[in-house]
């Protein structure tokens, strides 16, 4: 076959695998990653048809947890698109949106010193209220994404119970924004991964994304000292110094430098 036949016959298959499916939410916000904290880069309207190139996990949206990558390149909820079935219709995603690094081998869920530790720092909420800098959260730091936080499925008032099955339900769309941000040559154990996941979920995974602690890391500076040295820069909320997030910068930077024999990124043992 001529090299001409090759190319048009890759850019016609390329075409065909990325399927075109109907928008079901009135508008829909497509991200930059697969998660509801990721910056909107374009809306979808009810009815319009996009075309999906890959699929990936992410941040559950009313109890679906696949995002669909669009031919525009950015991520929207699969809960919005009407795919015909409940699970995956195409390939899988070679990264979770933001880096180059995680095959996705790492470990999604964190253990339980970290989510002991997010909930300590977090404080418990019943229902929602404004934290110290004005935004609306509930549980154990879930932060709002709709009026009275409809989106959360459990019964408000919160039990300490159902907060941290909320905590649970948040907390790996910040490993995955995490993963996706680093390299594959760092390697972290289970408790770096989990403070790591600690300062994400409190800081955001935008400013995760631009932090020097990444670059840091996927320079190949010695994990302990960039944590050490970086984790500490976090202590602002609203630009003003806040106590408590010096106090959990500590406890971050602790936990990070407890030795552990369990692999957790970029493989899971």
């Amino acid at each position: 076959m001529k090299l001409f036949s090759l190319a048009l016959f890759a850019a016609l298959s390329a075409t065909s695998f990325a399927k075109s499916y109907p928008v079901t939410g009135n508008t829909v916000n497509c991200r930059s990653g697969p998660g509801t904290s990721y910056g909107v880069k374009k809306s979808y309207q009810k009815g319009q048809s996009v075309s999906i190139s890959c699929q990936t996990s992410g941040s559950s949206v009313s109890g679906n947890n696949i995002w669909d990558k669009t031919s525009d390149g950015c991520y929207v909820a699969d809960y919005y698109i009407k795919t015909g079935v409940n699970g995956y219709v195409t390939t899988k995603c070679g990264s979770t949106g933001g880096g180059s690094g995680s095959s996705g081998s790492y470990c999604k869920k964190i253990n339980t010193v970290g989510v002991n530790l997010v909930a300590q720092w977090e404080g418990f909420v019943p229902s929602p209220k404004p934290d110290p800098i004005g935004l609306p959260t509930v549980g154990y730091g879930h932060l709002c994404q709709k009026k009275n936080c409809a989106e959360v499925k459990y019964k408000f008032p919160l039990s300490q119970t159902t907060a941290k099955q909320l905590l649970s339900d948040d907390l790996p769309k910040y490993t995955a924004c995490l993963a996706g941000y680093l390299n594959s040559k760092v390697k972290l154990n289970d408790n770096q991964l989990a403070a790591l996941t600690s300062w994400t979920f409190n800081v955001g995974c935008g400013n995760v994304k631009t932090s020097t602690l990444i670059k840091r890391l996927n320079k190949g500076d010695n994990p302990n000292t960039v944590a050490s040295q970086e984790l500490p820069n976090w202590r602002k909320a609203g630009g003003k110094v806040m106590q408590g997030l010096v106090n959990r910068r500590k406890a971050e930077i602790k936990l990070f430098k407890t030795a552990s024999s369990k692999q957790a990124y970029p493989k899971c043992q």
